[in-house]
């Protein structure tokens, strides 16, 4: 693609520059835009600035004229630990002993603008991060999984895990909404009610380091590790609906999200399961806001994101590796091959606003998220280590005039501990371990109807 004729990519492509991980929730974001992040990710039923197109299309019928530019400084620790009860060779282990991942801090922008057409009808754009994992160790990770070099195993010393190992994946989405109000239904008590589409053009990017041992375990050798960066284009799209009840007191929202269909990464197409196929997974969330008072109101959300439709993520690491061996299906690469052993997960969040002046808005939330793999994967895990489940978050805007206001938001998510083994490793045990802090800023200004 020409750049020149293709200027939406190039935006998409200089984001990605500045987007190395974002992972709270596995490995996407825990929400979208600065207020509902405040609110540990809540926002379906309250939608307050353009980024929240991405939580409910919907809801950008109940905004002005505005825009809203944001940069979030993501901070993760992600360390693993191998425990030196291997079996002796041909067996691999992971080299044992604590590792920590390098790059602790990341830089993530967002961009959205809402543009009323008429006194029911709006369209949006909105730029933001999908999702992302980094980790960066500064030893062969995987060393011990190759035989001596100038071995018929290892000729050349060809499948020798070089160092730092590791895997840089960062996902933006560019979304293009159209909104629009629709009439009450009295007999359900719906005073208003809105639906909204959004069509997603995303690109990612992906590189890996360090795992020449397992081009031994690839129907594509040469296209496992250490090809630099590859970049893939896809598309997908979201829809919701926004409706209130109880004299308006009341906010109910639903929003899905297809996959996004991704092109391959044909660079590691013998990584990933089905030739470097690599999606964005499906979302499902629905919403309440309910105003308690007019200062005060309180939010809750369900999200499932569906990781089990993504082979190279949910495609189990626990066959051994004589099973890999003999069926060429489950080498890296294969329908069936190697991934993270990935499940949906289930995410709740909780959350308050309340005014405090007619300049002031502080905001809190809580939420918790299912682990994303169970213990037979952890030690293949180290690649992307998302274990946190738990985030608490604080926010606030400050209204500088009648039209621009400042927003903050930071979320801690707590430290967890995966304990576990895995098949490859044989009685080898350990763990991953991880957890992160989310500062964002954003400014807002409001442009009139």
């Amino acid at each position: 693609m020409q750049a020149g004729k293709f200027p939406v990519n190039a935006v998409l492509l200089l984001s990605l520059v500045a987007t190395s991980a974002e992972a709270t929730n596995g490995y996407m974001s825990h929400g979208y835009g600065t207020l509902s992040k405040g609110m540990a990710g809540a926002g379906t039923a309250l939608p307050q600035d353009t980024l929240s197109a991405f939580n409910n299309p919907a809801g950008l019928t109940r905004l002005n004229r505005r825009f809203d530019a944001e940069l979030e400084l993501f901070m993760p620790k992600r360390e693993y630990r191998a425990n030196d009860d291997f079996a002796a060779p041909p067996v691999p282990g992971v080299p044992p002993g604590t590792e920590e991942s390098e790059n602790d801090w990341f830089l993530i922008p967002g961009f959205g603008i809402n543009l009323p057409i008429d006194d029911r009808s709006t369209i949006g754009f909105a730029l933001t991060g999908q999702g992302g994992m980094n980790t960066e160790y500064d030893t062969a990770t995987f060393a011990n999984f190759a035989a001596p070099p100038d071995t018929p195993r290892n000729p050349d010393g060809e499948f020798t895990a070089s160092a730092p190992t590791g895997v840089d994946l960062a996902q933006m989405a560019l979304g293009m909404t159209y909104a629009r109000e629709l009439g009450s239904v009295a007999r359900l008590g719906i005073t208003r009610q809105s639906i909204g589409i959004t069509p997603i053009l995303a690109v990612q990017r992906f590189k890996a380091r360090g795992l020449q041992p397992f081009r031994a375990l690839s129907v594509s050798p040469d296209n496992v590790t250490n090809n630099g960066y590859d970049y893939s284009w896809g598309g997908g799209v979201r829809m919701g609906w926004l409706g209130s009840l109880a004299q308006d007191r009341l906010n109910l929202g639903i929003s899905w999200q297809s996959k996004l269909y991704m092109t391959d990464l044909d660079d590691y197409e013998g990584l990933f399961a089905g030739g470097g196929e690599f999606d964005v997974p499906a979302l499902f969330n629905v919403g309440l806001a309910w105003m308690v008072t007019p200062k005060l109101t309180l939010v809750a959300d369900y999200k499932r994101i569906f990781y089990d439709d993504i082979d190279a993520l949910s495609n189990p690491n626990d066959a051994s590796l004589g099973e890999i061996i003999a069926d060429p299906d489950k080498r890296l690469g294969g329908d069936n091959g190697l991934g993270f052993g990935w499940d949906d997960i289930n995410v709740y969040s909780v959350g308050l606003q309340y005014q405090v002046s007619g300049k002031l808005t502080l905001r809190a939330g809580f939420s918790d998220a299912d682990e994303p793999w169970d213990d037979v994967n952890t030690l293949f895990n180290v690649l992307a280590p998302a274990t946190v489940e738990r985030h608490a978050s604080l926010g606030a805007t400050y209204d500088m005039d009648k039209q621009g206001s400042i927003n903050f938001a930071f979320t801690h998510a707590f430290q967890n501990t995966i304990e576990g083994t895995s098949q490859l490793t044989g009685p080898q045990t350990g763990h991953v371990r991880m957890s992160q802090n989310i500062l964002q800023i954003s400014y807002s200004r409001d442009l009139g109807l």
